[in-house]
């Protein structure tokens, strides 16, 4: 049993093979697929994949990298799309300060946005942080205090500081693909320390392959990798590892279970 918490089905790089793709992630036992927005526009097509495949869940939200061509966007605008029963979270929105592709005060607007709907909806945020800690934390830290809201920071490759701060109101933190990398032992050590219910992990495919695919393109079925490495980090056996991360999905992610499904509407 394990979860992808986090990847990108709908991107170009799978359009070729994506019955094969999803055939081998069952068969390395990934039993749900979260298939995180990139922008609006690309929700229809998140939705036909989730349609046909009943274990695939999405997730709706403008990347900062796009925030540029939605820079009058609402929190309405993005609750509007959350009626569907396979949306189950808000995003993935944030700040990357590392590219730069939007300017950063459009990157902030639209994150509050993200907020306000995680809020009115209580659909878990998921949350892209690159070299933008402080601003997160702040903007976060603030949000949360005059309404609470749940969420996760996916591909997490910040400081001990920032995971701090995001266990501290509740948050999930998602290996990736990075945990295996021999220059990352700086993440590893944060991940030996987070709380067990607050782990997932993911792929976010296609990028950030782990070892022993790294330099390929990434695939839900790799997951398997990570959640091998994180074992390893807590030494902990992999099938603890991955009911562990597989509850917490679940846990997070409430809609995406019978019982959660029925508060929602």
């Amino acid at each position: 049993m394990l979860v992808d918490s986090h990847c990108h089905l709908d991107f170009d790089d799978f359009e070729d093979d994506t019955a094969e793709i999803i055939e081998r992630a069952r068969e390395c036992g990934v039993n749900m697929i979260l298939n995180a927005g990139n922008n609006l526009d690309e929700l229809e097509n998140q939705l036909a994949l989730s349609e046909k495949y009943p274990f695939i869940y999405a997730a709706v939200g403008v990347h900062p990298h796009n925030a540029g061509e939605y820079p009058e966007l609402k929190a309405e605008d993005i609750i509007a799309k959350t009626n569907h029963k396979k949306v189950i979270g808000i995003g993935e929105t944030g700040l990357d300060y590392y590219y730069d592709y939007a300017p950063k005060d459009l990157q902030i607007k639209l994150l509050k946005e993200h907020i306000r709907a995680a809020q009115e909806t209580g659909l878990p945020l998921i949350i892209h942080n690159r070299d933008s800690d402080d601003d997160m934390a702040d903007i976060l830290g603030k949000a949360y205090k005059e309404k609470p809201f749940s969420g996760m920071i996916h591909c997490f490759s910040s400081s001990e500081k920032f995971a701090d701060f995001a266990l501290s109101i509740g948050f999930y933190l998602s290996a990736s693909g990075m945990i295996t990398f021999n220059k990352c032992g700086e993440l590893r050590d944060i991940f030996a320390k987070v709380p067990l219910e607050r782990l997932l992990v993911e792929t976010d495919s296609p990028f950030l392959a782990p070892v022993p695919e790294r330099g390929h393109r990434n695939e839900p079925s790799f997951v398997r990798f990570t959640a091998e490495k994180l074992a390893q980090i807590r030494d902990l056996p992999f099938e603890k590892i991955a009911q562990i991360t597989s509850d917490n999905f679940c846990n997070l992610f409430r809609k995406a279970s019978d019982k959660g499904r029925r508060n929602y509407k």
